[in-house]
């Protein structure tokens, strides 16, 4: 029988180490893990801009939005197998988000220290995609049709959304600002391509309750109303506990945002280039 520190030893490797190693996705364990962690971040990042007067409004929010894509597309670089280990290991989920939140926080407060505004901050961030999008399609384009599929379905999935929000106002609603309708897009855009890739294209989902459903049902269309049920209900729930503390409501805003945005872009990305 294992010692006590052999077990936790083996724990961590089973269910944190290995993971990441052999970037086999998610389990039980590590998504609670990282779901947990998350929410220290959140409250930990809410503390500190409000220290340096750092507000969440819309300008900040899509001045942060490059450093989505541009941690998404460095996630495909080690889809890509072009950088090798150890230090791909950083490059996967959670030390990937450790390493562009790092250099988000670090671009940020040198960009309100020398400029006191976001445009230095929103340029570093779309230099830092450019790059990274660059050394991608040096290997070529095997699916250039879609990235417009994916943005064709969730563009249209969150205006009919948006469309029965406003005719069928008893039914639903979405909080009146642009910020809660991208949530919505960016999560209809996660839909899409996870739908495009695993009943078009043949790709498998390594979320854990997502690949329980899909096999349940046997499509990953399911993925639209799965998000939708859980996004309408949080999102007016948010706008209205929130009403006197809107930083937090920012900072919830853009989690969101990210957890919708960056898988959709790393998917269609990984398509698109057919890795």
């Amino acid at each position: 029988m294992n010692s006590p520190s052999e077990q936790i030893v083996s724990f961590v490797q089973r269910y944190y180490v290995d993971p990441v190693i052999n970037d086999s996705g998610y389990n039980p364990v590590n998504t609670v893990t990282w779901a947990i962690i998350l929410g220290v971040f959140i409250v930990l990042i809410h503390r500190a801009f409000r220290r340096y007067d750092i507000g969440f409004s819309r300008r900040f929010i899509l001045a942060t939005a490059p450093y989505i894509i541009a941690g998404s597309s460095l996630r495909v670089v080690e889809d890509a197998e072009l950088v090798n280990p150890p230090l791909s290991y950083i490059l996967i989920t959670p030390l990937i988000y450790l390493l562009v939140a790092s250099v988000t926080l670090i671009a940020l407060f040198i960009s309100r220290r020398l400029t006191g505004g976001y445009r230095l901050y929103s340029a570093i961030g779309i230099f830092w995609s450019i790059l990274n999008l660059l050394l991608l399609i040096r290997g070529g384009v095997q699916h250039p049709w879609v990235p417009l599929a994916v943005i064709v379905l969730g563009s249209s999935i969150t205006g009919v959304v948006f469309l029965s929000s406003r005719l069928l106002p008893h039914s639903f609603s979405i909080p009146k600002n642009g910020c809660a309708l991208s949530v919505i897009l960016s999560h209809m855009l996660d839909a899409s391509s996870t739908y495009i890739g695993i009943d078009w294209l043949g790709y498998e989902e390594k979320h854990v309750v997502p690949t329980l459903l899909i096999h349940l049902v046997g499509s990953a269309a399911v993925m639209y109303p799965l998000k939708l049920i859980v996004l309408l209900p949080l999102l007016a729930i948010l706008d209205e506990s929130l009403r006197d503390d809107r930083d937090m409501w920012g900072i919830l805003v853009l989690t969101l945002l990210v957890l919708g945005l960056a898988p959709a872009t790393r998917n269609t990305l990984r398509m698109t280039l057919g890795i």
